[in-house]
């Protein structure tokens, strides 16, 4: 057998059954089995190999699935999964129609918690403590394993709040590796390595919120970590274990480079060397038109400041980190705050450019509302992860940004459909608008090589007509727009296409135009049709008693699962070639 002991192992039961002087053994066979897994179909890697260890000794330990056992966030439960069932299956991790690549309550009865987002374990293992104690279980025990960037999130210091006050039977272990996706950042991270290096001397915060404090303790050693579990199952109330482990453990280039190998890509499994890039020239990835355009206005306009909560690799805010890091902000795994620090800016005179994953933004939802556009401060959103993102599945999708967006008053919606129209709004932002604007793109990348062109100013509100089409009107937003445009040859004359870049204000008069012209419309978005430019269409078309037909597609009312994202497209009809059938249709009635 490849892997002796792991191959034994299909359940926590059958890990029990191991004598402890194998688990180690044990470790090294699971951390080679990720490498290699990973290594073959991507996924995320630095985070799962830290945890092997601490794996382990929690299901030996712990009676789990009886116990509930929560990872934060989840991208570093490969190993829990492979000896939760499902070892013979992870070659479909992340994959269309295959384990979801975090935890899920749907998948097994060991994901005692679906999370995607951070920060909400502890919450949620102190409502099952709540609950369990409600219902005369008090055997059970209630684990959170929260990395040191989520801990420092509000949700997080609400929960800890409110355990410690709780007396309920829960276990916080902080898996402190000094990295979330970029490294940690903020005071919290600095008091945390105070205390790993015994420089701090004064009260212990988590004593302080009433936890039973204990560690530091390596994370990556079997034995004292069981002790120790040993010892807290004897203690009732809130308990917080320290934890100290290596992002990354085991693979040399993945502990030297934590941020690049957190989810690699493909790699050697042999030598851990990543995959080489393509030599022929490509588009740029839409995250870094933004970020580099950003450093570009910012050269010329010192009123503006970047802002992003954890996310300065991934949406390339980095650049302006660099460049200007007097003006530029990573605020943590921190969303509210980011967006009303981002108003406070605005409210002050400067220009802020918040820049955050669409799924993201759903959890400042409130402070979008409340501290930004109603107050009208001028601050520019820029959602990066806009529509569906693939292999990370339901919890990422970036979906409902249109939906949730266009029902506040006082703030300017804008899908570019390519690099130079998210230049250019970006360009015309930063000039100075009285209203806050959100400006949405997709995951990767675009399709002009030569992007870098002069700035040009875009007409607020007001759509395009790029071809011309004298049966059917094709109305489209965002990068769906190349789609339309590949349409309209293949129907040549046939199809008018319009680009509505903005969703709001909806540029009721080009509508009107084609109310008046085609009796067969179809709409096109990137964005969930109930509540996204489809229905907007249909409020106008409604109040104006158009007597055509709409017919709208996108993506549906329900929760997308992983994939790839042409593989999700065409589980919905959004493939060039089901379009194309669709049109067919539409012009043979």
């Amino acid at each position: 057998m490849k892997y002796p002991l792991l191959e034994t192992i299909d359940f926590p039961s059958d890990l029990r059954e191991l004598p402890v002087d194998k688990l180690e053994a044990l470790a090294a066979e699971m951390r080679r089995f990720i490498i290699e897994a990973v290594a073959a179909k991507e996924g995320h890697l630095g985070a799962s190999l830290g945890v092997v260890e601490l794996t382990l000794a929690l299901h030996y330990a712990f009676n789990t699935p009886y116990d509930k056992l929560i990872w934060d966030v989840g991208h570093q439960a490969y190993g829990h999964k492979i000896i939760t069932g499902r070892r013979s299956v992870f070659d479909t991790n992340r994959q269309f129609k295959g384990i979801s690549g975090f935890p899920k309550m749907a998948e097994s009865e060991y994901d005692a918690f679906g999370t995607g987002h951070s920060s909400t374990s502890i919450s949620a293992a102190l409502g099952m403590a709540i609950a369990s104690r409600l219902q005369g279980d008090t055997k059970r025990e209630h684990i959170a394993v929260i990395g040191d960037a989520s801990i420092a999130s509000g949700m997080a210091f609400e929960a800890l709040n409110h355990a410690g006050d709780s007396k309920a039977n829960i276990l916080v272990i902080l898996n402190d590796n000094a990295i979330g996706i970029d490294p940690s950042v903020g005071a919290l991270k600095n008091y945390l390595t105070q205390v790993k290096t015994g420089s701090q001397r004064s009260v212990n915060i988590f004593e302080a919120l009433n936890f039973r404090y204990f560690g530091p303790v390596d994370g990556h050693d079997i034995d004292k970590l069981l002790e120790i579990f040993k010892t807290l199952k004897k203690i009732e109330g809130p308990k917080f274990l320290h934890v100290i482990t290596t992002k990354g453990k085991g693979l040399k280039q993945a502990e030297r480079d934590q941020v690049k190998y957190h989810a690699p890509g493909k790699f050697d499994a042999l030598t851990g060397e990543l995959s080489p890039a393509k030599e022929a020239p490509q588009p740029p990835k839409y995250q870094d038109v933004f970020g580099l355009t950003l450093v570009e206005l910012a050269k010329k306009n010192p009123k503006i400041v970047g802002i992003t909560p954890a996310m300065p690799t991934g949406s390339s805010m980095k650049y302006m980190m660099q460049a200007f890091p007097e003006r530029a902000f990573d605020v943590g795994i921190a969303e509210q705050h980011a967006v009303t620090l981002a108003a406070g800016i605005a409210a002050s005179g400067g220009i802020a450019f918040c820049a955050v994953y669409s799924t993201f933004l759903q959890r400042a939802y409130d402070q979008l509302i409340h501290d930004v556009a109603l107050q009208k401060l001028p601050v520019v959103f820029c959602i990066d992860r806009a529509g569906l993102v693939g292999e990370d599945g339901a919890t990422h999708h970036g979906v409902f940004d249109l939906a949730y967006l266009r029902c506040i008053p006082n703030l300017i919606i804008y899908a570019p459909r390519n690099e130079e129209s998210l230049r250019n709004i970006m360009f015309t932002a930063q000039e100075g608008l009285d209203l806050p604007i959100a400006i949405r793109y997709p995951r990767g990348r675009g399709t002009v090589i030569d992007w870098k062109k002069p700035f040009e100013k875009i007409e607020l509100g007001k759509a395009e007509k790029l071809t011309e089409g004298d049966r059917l009107a094709l109305i489209v937003t965002g990068h769906f727009t190349e789609k339309a445009l590949k349409l309209a040859k293949i129907f040549s004359g046939s199809i008018a296409v319009y680009y509505f870049g903005f969703i709001k204000p909806l540029d009721t008069e080009t509508l009107q135009d084609v109310f008046s012209t085609y009796d067969k419309i179809l709409t096109l978005e990137d964005g969930v049709v109930k509540g996204g430019l489809a229905s907007a269409i249909a409020e106008i078309a409604l109040s104006s008693n158009y007597k055509g037909k709409i017919i709208s597609l996108g993506i549906p009312d329900e929760f997308m699962e992983q994939g790839s994202t042409e593989e999700l497209y065409q589980s919905i009809g959004l493939t060039d070639a089901q379009l194309q059938s669709t049109i067919h249709e539409l012009l043979a009635e």
